[in-house]
């Protein structure tokens, strides 16, 4: 059976669960950058979406990092904060 794809799931249907570690990381991230809790599922979408294509069966703090990096990008304030 086929693993839906994360555009077809729902958000809370997600399979990605992160450790502590990890959502430590995103918690933090969202207080310091004020993300609301979109922002968390679509970090934990991305995040599983780069476990995939590294052919990981389990979202790692590494994927966690990695998709809160490319949200930091999609905010488009980027340049402004000078990042």
């Amino acid at each position: 059976m086929r693993r839906k794809l994360n555009a077809e799931e729902r958000n809370n249907d997600i399979n990605a669960e992160p450790d502590a570690a990890s959502l430590e990381m995103i918690r933090m991230v969202m207080e310091r950058l004020k993300h609301f809790a979109r922002a968390y599922s679509r970090i934990l979408k991305v995040a599983r979406t780069i476990a995939d294509l590294v052919g990981s069966e389990k979202v790692q703090s590494k994927h966690i990092a990695e998709a809160i990096g490319y949200r930091n990008l999609d905010r488009g304030d980027w340049a402004e904060r000078g990042m």
